[in-house]
């Protein structure tokens, strides 16, 4: 039976700069150019930049974590002359100048799937709610394991140690739902309690999620429950099954592709939250649109919450 929660999308709209006006060139920039996520974010983009009339250039990271590369795709959107940015952070701290920049320059900035912080660092965010997400998964990883949770050995496979909003959220997130006392839900790696193994960096790819549980497991054999921050970084199952556990121990994740789909169907994750990159890329696209020609300022709307389950 395939498992899967469809995590709350939020759609939170910020707009406070002179309206767009005049030129249709937007920008989209994604964190990879290899992640099935983004793949499809910048197809469904494409596609909806050509229905709303809007001229879409596209840049991305060489890496997770390239945020230097994002940045200069910001200054030279900027310098282009687009009106409009969604851009899906690597590192929104890191960013926050770049995008302040842009914003003074009357650029429209929006951030898709990995919020800023402060929120207003930018004029709007379409993302999952990823704390939600993440409780969700550690909610029904708790559920289904009963009352072994309370001794299981959990792993984490983060996307690093850096305090990235998306990491963090996720992380703290799925120990909450898993029954885990996480201190301080800003932070993580806090924690004090027992069940916790370890931690891997994943890099929110398939190579280093698989390299990471091998390292786990050679320090605590006994781990018998990985939470993965993507189903990229699930590749941690394929190290499971090379030695020999592949069966006995639980892995769960944030995404919900169509990868991550047949995944679950197929044994290989336990359950995975959905996200809508099509939605999130869609809605920002529309938002730019929507401020074109406003006199007086973009209009102010109010944060939209919506839950589906399957």
């Amino acid at each position: 039976m395939i498992r899967l929660l469809a995590a709350t999308l939020l759609t939170c709209c910020l707009f406070t700069s002179p309206g767009m006006a005049g030129e249709r060139t937007v920008g989209l920039i994604t964190k990879t150019n290899d992640n099935p996520f983004f793949v499809t974010m910048k197809q469904a983009a494409r596609g909806k930049a050509d229905a709303l009339g809007l001229e879409l250039r596209t840049y991305a990271g060489g890496y997770d974590g390239d945020s230097k590369a994002q940045a200069e795709a910001v200054k030279s959107l900027a310098a282009a002359g687009a009106k409009g940015i969604l851009i899906t952070p690597s590192d929104p701290a890191a960013l926050l100048d770049a995008a302040t920049k842009a914003r003074a320059a009357g650029v429209l900035v929006i951030a898709l799937d990995t919020p800023f912080d402060p929120a207003d660092a930018v004029d709007a965010t379409f993302a999952t709610d990823n704390f939600r997400a993440g409780e969700l998964i550690g909610a029904w990883a708790r559920a289904s394991i009963g009352e072994s949770a309370r001794s299981a050995r959990i792993a984490t496979l983060d996307l690093s140690e850096a305090p990235v909003t998306v990491n963090v959220l996720r992380n703290q997130g799925f120990l909450k739902g898993f029954g885990v006392d996480i201190k301080d839900p800003r932070k993580m790696y806090d924690e004090d309690d027992a069940r916790i193994a370890g931690s891997g960096a994943s890099l929110g790819t398939e190579t280093a999620g698989h390299m990471a549980m091998e390292a786990l497991m050679r320090n605590e054999p006994g781990i018998d429950f990985v939470y993965a921050i993507n189903e990229p970084a699930a590749g941690a199952h394929p190290a499971l099954r090379a030695l020999g556990v592949g069966k006995d121990v639980l892995v769960v994740s944030v995404y919900g592709g169509c990868a991550g789909v047949r995944n679950v169907a197929a044994g290989a994750i336990g359950a995975t939250a959905m996200q809508y990159p099509l939605r999130m890329a869609s809605l920002g696209l529309e938002a730019m649109l929507s401020s074109t020609g406003r006199a007086g300022g973009r209009r102010g709307c109010p944060a939209r919450t919506s839950t589906t389950r399957a």
